[in-house]
C-alpha cells in the first residue's frame, strides 16, 4: 500500500493520505476504471508515458484485490521487478542527454551538418555551371584568398587556358565569363575548408573539457579524417577533367566514377552528424509501440535506398546523362531504352552507358519512393508518438517532391535551378529518414 500511495503521490504531484486495507482497494478501483484520476493528472504531464506506466500497473492492481494477509514484502519484491524494466529502458534513453554538454555536442554537430549540406548543394550548382575546371591549382593554404587585381586575374585565366576544357568547350570564354564560373568553384572550396575548421576546433575544446567520451572520440576523429580526405578527393576528382586524352569524341569532365565517390562520401559525413547531432538535442521518447523492430529496418532501408538513388545521381552528372532521354515514363518509344547496352563488358554499361545510367536511376528513384508510399501507408493504422507520426508524414511530403523535382529537371532539359533543387531534395528525404531512425531506434523495446 505504502508502494502504490508514494507513486501516485509522485504521479499526480499530490500528497496522498489513504489508510488502511479499504483504501488500498480504492487505489486499485481507480486506477482500474474509467476515472483514473491519478493518471489524468500524469497525463498531463507526460502523455507520451501515460500508457506504458497503465499497462505495467495494470497486473499490480490485479494483485491489490487480493493482497489479504500477504506481507508488504512480499508484493514489493513482485511489483518491483516490473517497474524496474521500465525504469531501466527510459533511463538508458536519457543517459546520453543527462551528461554536461550534450546539448552543445549536439548542435555542434548539426551546425557542421547544415554546412555540409550547403556544401553539396553548391557543389551541384559547380557541376552544372561547368565551373569545376575553373581552379586548376589546388593550394591548401595560399589558395584562401581570390585573385585581388588585374594582374592575379589574368594569370589565373591564362593557367586555365593550358587545359582543354577552355580549347575544346569555351575557346571564346572572356575574363568576365571565367571570373563567373571560378566565383562557383572557389565558393565550393572555402565551405570545405569552413567545415574544417568549425569541425576541428570545437572538436579539441569539447573533448579538452571531457565532454567527448568513449565511442565518441573514436566518431568524431573519423568525422575529422573524413573531411581531410574530402579535400583530397575532391582535389583528385579535379584532376581527372584536367588531363587531356586526345581522342575524337572525348569531353573535357571529371570522371563519374570519381564525382560519385565525392559525393557519396559527403552523404556519409553528412549522415554521420547529423544522426548523432539529433540523438543529443531530441530527447528520447519513453513509450513502447507496436512493430518497432520492423519500423526500424523499414527506416534503414529508406536511408539506404535514398543514399544508393543519390549515387546514382552522381554517375547522370557525371555523364551527363540527364539529356539524353527527356521524355517520362518512357525512354523513346519504350520504357527500357533500346541503347541500353552498348558496351563489352556487360557491367560497363551500368556506370558508363548514358541510357543505362539513366535508366538506372529512374528506377532506383520510383523505388524510393514506392517504398514510402507504402511505409507510409502501413505505419497509419498504428498507435505511434506524435514526432514519430510526424517523420513519417514529413518522409511522404519529402519523397512526392523529389519525385516532382527529377520529372520536372527531366523534361526541362535540366535548367540549374530545378537540377540543384533536386540534389537538395536528395539530401532532404535523407535527413527526414534519419531524423525517424534516430526517433524510433531510441523507443524502448
Amino acid at each position: 500500500f505504502f508502494f502504490f500511495a508514494m507513486f501516485s503521490a509522485l504521479a499526480s504531484r499530490t500528497a496522498l493520505v489513504l489508510p488502511g486495507r479499504l483504501a488500498t482497494r480504492q487505489l486499485a478501483s481507480s486506477l482500474l476504471s474509467g476515472s483514473r484520476p491519478h493518471f489524468r493528472l500524469f497525463s498531463k504531464h507526460a502523455p507520451e508515458t501515460t500508457s506504458s506506466w497503465q499497462r505495467t500497473l495494470r497486473p499490480l492492481c490485479a494483485q491489490v484485490r487480493g493482497i489479504g494477509s500477504r506481507s508488504l514484502s512480499t508484493l514489493v519484491r513482485q511489483s518491483g521487478t516490473n517497474l524496474q524494466t521500465l525504469s531501466k529502458s527510459a533511463s538508458s534513453a536519457t543517459a546520453a542527454l543527462r551528461q554536461p554538454g550534450q546539448k552543445a555536442v549536439g548542435w555542434w554537430l548539426l551546425g557542421n551538418a547544415a554546412l555540409v549540406f550547403g556544401t553539396v548543394v553548391v557543389g551541384g550548382i559547380t557541376r552544372l555551371t561547368e565551373s569545376g575546371l575553373s581552379m586548376v591549382e589546388w593550394r591548401p593554404l595560399m589558395g584562401i584568398l581570390p585573385p585581388n587585381s588585374e594582374e592575379e586575374w589574368n594569370r589565373v585565366f591564362s593557367k586555365y587556358k593550358e587545359h582543354p576544357e577552355y580549347s575544346k568547350l569555351f575557346p571564346d570564354m572572356d575574363l568576365d565569363h571565367f571570373k563567373r564560373i571560378f566565383f562557383w568553384e572557389y565558393t565550393h572550396r572555402m565551405l570545405g575548408r569552413a567545415i574544417g575548421l568549425a569541425f576541428t576546433v570545437p572538436m579539441a575544446f569539447f573533448w579538452a573539457r571531457g565532454y567527448l567520451r568513449g565511442a565518441d572520440r573514436l566518431k568524431c576523429l573519423a568525422l575529422a579524417a573524413g573531411i581531410g580526405g574530402q579535400g583530397l578527393l575532391g582535389w583528385y576528382m579535379v584532376r581527372s577533367g584536367l588531363e587531356d586524352k586526345n581522342e575524337e569524341h572525348w569531353i573535357p569532365r571529371v570522371s563519374q566514377y570519381r564525382l560519385a565517390a565525392h559525393l557519396g562520401s559527403a552523404f556519409a559525413l553528412y549522415t554521420g552528424m547529423l544522426y548523432m547531432g539529433l540523438t543529443r538535442v531530441l530527447p528520447p521518447i519513453v513509450k513502447a509501440i507496436p512493430k518497432r523492430g520492423a519500423l526500424l529496418g523499414g527506416s534503414h532501408a529508406l536511408a539506404t535506398l535514398t543514399f544508393l538513388t543519390a549515387v546514382s545521381g552522381a554517375f547522370v552528372a557525371g555523364l551527363d546523362a540527364g539529356l539524353v532521354y527527356n521524355s517520362f515514363p518512357l525512354m523513346g518509344e519504350t520504357f527500357v531504352p533500346e541503347d541500353y547496352i552498348t558496351k563489352e563488358p556487360l557491367w560497363k554499361n551500368m556506370l558508363e552507358n548514358d541510357a543505362a545510367v539513366q535508366f538506372n536511376h529512374r528506377c532506383l528513384g520510383i523505388t524510393t519512393a514506392s517504398v514510402v508510399a507504402a511505409y507510409w501507408m502501413l505505419s497509419r493504422r498504428l498507435p505511434l508518438p506524435g514526432r514519430v507520426r510526424a517523420a513519417i508524414n514529413m518522409l511522404g511530403v519529402v519523397a512526392a517532391t523529389q519525385v516532382a523535382l527529377g520529372i520536372s529537371t527531366l523534361l526541362m532539359l535540366v535548367p540549374v535551378p530545378l537540377a540543384a533543387a533536386h540534389q537538395a531534395g536528395s539530401l532532404s528525404l535523407l535527413s527526414v529518414a534519419l531524423w525517424l531512425s534516430s526517433e524510433l531506434r531510441r523507443l524502448p523495446k
